[in-house]
Formats: structure tokens, C-alpha cells, sequence
């Protein structure tokens, strides 16, 4: 069953088109993930959903109920901004209740929802201090505690943990991840942070120049990206890419450039492959496999490591391969340094062909 139904939606500001006739469903209690790059209309689609932004064409329905042209306050929705918005005069418990007030709605019901949104956010204890008093953690569960106070089937938030620090970011997204699971409302949340997405959503919706690039489970966008934009803006670092054509030789098919012969028995084409056609191939550095466990992969090749950056948990390596910049990723007990000529192993059946043409998965 669809909680917030997206229809044939655009957007312009004058010549600019920046949402292009969106379709989108969301299931009911679905964690959706708008993802993409600055400017590709993620906050603005976010926007339209609720009524901060009048659409140019299409439809918004909100739990069956078309809101194209209703009031923000009128589509039963809490949002969530990237900054907190709080009352600095006010208490943390009067920021939560102050909607409510406003709203007219009897004293017991808003202090039973309060106590239920604290609860649920483990700010009891700060109800009485001024958002002055507050670390930014702690700001922004005030933040989300106002959308909860609401009582609404559908929240939103537009990159809510984007002036956290890392640590706080993680901590945060891990709450978020659990909010989700003990209320099961639909949640609809913008980023541009590619680990927020893979780890909160249900599904992923990476947007690029106002239309939605993939829609689907964060496991299949990682693994089998439609296109050359998802597969190189998904993963950090990025996917390796090498350019060559494809080959047949005795009913089997091959990628090859001046470089590299990579055999494809093993890879699962999404569409008939087309002899001679240029490619690019692509393969994730966390799929290299180095050292004398290189031997057991189906492709084997040597390269010069150029640059090594350790990254605490594992290494990041920069090297070249068939005149492509490539990368690898490997435990951080590997032996690699600047300047050794290292053997690399990887599997085609991990890999991923996309049309230099298209850029579509092939």
C-alpha cells in the first residue's frame, strides 16, 4: 500500500527544469533514501512533498489523499531541517509542545505527547535547558522530537545530520536506524552521503539532473548499477573503469583493450551483448584481490602502486591499469608501499560492463 504517491511531478524556475515528470511510490512504513549529488533536486523533491515549493505539473497524494495544493500544516507530515530551527528563548520542553499549542490541542494530550517523544529520543532529563545548553546531538533530537510530537504517518528530513561531526553522525544514524524500526512510519530523508543512504534505506532513489537514476534496494544498487553515473557514485573510493571493446572468440565473450583480456563466462549480461562494441568495465577496489591469493581469481595483472593512504580499518592503493587511474582496497596488515609492483586478482562475475554510447548496464 502506498503512503506518499509521486505522479508525473515538475518543477521549473524559469527555463531551469529542475524536477523532470518524477514517478515515485512509497510503501507504507518504507524507509526511502533521496541520494544524489548537490543540485540534482533531491531537497527540492523533498520540498514539493511537503508544500514548501509549488509544483509546475503533476501530482502529490499523501495516504490516498491528494495534497498537490494543500498547506504544508494540512498533509499530515513532520519535517526535519538540516538546521534545527529551535526557539533559543524557549525550553527543549516548550520547543516540543509549541506546534501543539499553537494547534489549540488540550494540555493532557500534548503532555502525553512530549513525554512519549523524550521517551522514544532519551531527552527527559534535558527538558528543562534552553537549546543554548545543548550539544549539537542533542539539538538535533529536539529537532526530531518536534516532527515526532506531531503524531503523523509520514516524516521527512532534509539532510538532518549534515552539521554533525563524524562521530555524532554515526552515533545519530544508528538512532535514526532505530526510531525507524520501533515507530514504523514512512521516512523520507534526503543526503548526499552515500553511507547514511546505503545504511538507513530500504530503498535508494539516486537522483541526477531532476530525474531518478535507479530506484531500488541499497544491495542491488551497490552490486548492479544501472548506469555508468550510479556505479561511479556509489562506492569510496569509487569503481574502477576501463575502456575496451567487446569480443567473441569460439562462442565466448571477452572485454579487451591494448592492456587487459578479461573473459566473461562468468558475468551476468543484463542485455545481448553486441560484438566490437565500445565498453567500459568496471570493478569495484574492494573486489581486487591481492598478493598470492591473486592466483585464484579468474583475471590476474601487475601493477606500480603509486600512492598508499591508510585509512585506519584498511589501506587505500592508487595505481594505473590500462591507462585508467585504478584503485584497491585492502586490510590494513597488507604489505603495500610506494613504488611496489603488486599482482592483482578479480572476478568478472563482480564486475559490471556499462556502453560508452548509453552509459547504460550491459
Amino acid at each position: 500500500m502506498s503512503s506518499v504517491s509521486i505522479n508525473d511531478l515538475s518543477l521549473s524556475f524559469g527555463d531551469v527544469d529542475v524536477l523532470k515528470s518524477l514517478n515515485l511510490e512509497i510503501a507504507e512504513g518504507e524507509f526511502l533514501v533521496l541520494l544524489g549529488p548537490s543540485g540534482c533536486g533531491k531537497s527540492t523533491l523533498l520540498n514539493c512533498i511537503a508544500g514548501l515549493l509549488d509544483v509546475s505539473a503533476g501530482q502529490v497524494f499523501i495516504n490516498n489523499k491528494n495534497v498537490t495544493w494543500e498547506e504544508p500544516k494540512d498533509r499530515g507530515i513532520g519535517m526535519v531541517f538540516q538546521s534545527y530551527a529551535l526557539y533559543p528563548q524557549m525550553t527543549v520542553e516548550k520547543n516540543l509542545s509549541f506546534g501543539l499549542r499553537v494547534a489549540g490541542l488540550p494540555k493532557p494530550e500534548i503532555r502525553k505527547r512530549v513525554d512519549r517523544a523524550a521517551e522514544i529520543l532519551q531527552i527527559q532529563d534535558l527538558l528543562a535547558r534552553k537549546p543554548g545548553a545543548l550539544s549539537g546531538g542533542q539539538r538535533q533530537r529536539v529537532a526530531i522530537g518536534r516532527a515526532l510530537v506531531r503524531d503523523v504517518n509520514v516524516f521527512l528530513f532534509d539532510e538532518p545530520l549534515s552539521n554533525l561531526d563524524a562521530k555524532l553522525r554515526t552515533d545519530l544514524r544508528v538512532e535514526l536506524k532505530r526510531l525507524h524500526q520501533r515507530l514504523g512510519n514512512t521516512m523520507i530523508y534526503v543526503t548526499h552521503d552515500q553511507i547514511e543512504a546505503l545504511t538507513l534505506a530500504d530503498r535508494i532513489a539516486i537522483m541526477k539532473d531532476g530525474l531518478i537514476q535507479q530506484l531500488d534496494t541499497p544491495q542491488n544498487i551497490y552490486n548492479r548499477p544501472n548506469n555508468r553515473f550510479v556505479a561511479g557514485f556509489i562506492g569510496s573510493p569509487g569503481m574502477n573503469f576501463l575502456q575496451g571493446k567487446l569480443a567473441k572468440a569460439a562462442d565466448q565473450w571477452f572485454f579487451n583493450n591494448d592492456d587487459i583480456n578479461v573473459p566473461l563466462a562468468q558475468y551476468d549480461f543484463t542485455i545481448a551483448p553486441v560484438e566490437g562494441a565500445p565498453v567500459e568495465f568496471g570493478i569495484r577496489p574492494e573486489h581486487i584481490v591481492i598478493g598470492e591469493n591473486a592466483y585464484s581469481q579468474t583475471v590476474q595483472s601487475e601493477l606500480m602502486i603509486e600512492l598508499v593512504e591508510p585509512m585506519g580499518a584498511d589501506i587505500v592503493a592508487w595505481s594505473n591499469l590500462a591507462g585508467a587511474t585504478f584503485t584497491l582496497r585492502a586490510d590494513s596488515e597488507a604489505m603495500i608501499s610506494n613504488g611496489q609492483r603488486l599482482t592483482i586478482g578479480f572476478n568478472p562475475s563482480r564486475a559490471s560492463l556499462f556502453s560508452c554510447e548509453s552509459g547504460l548496464r550491459i
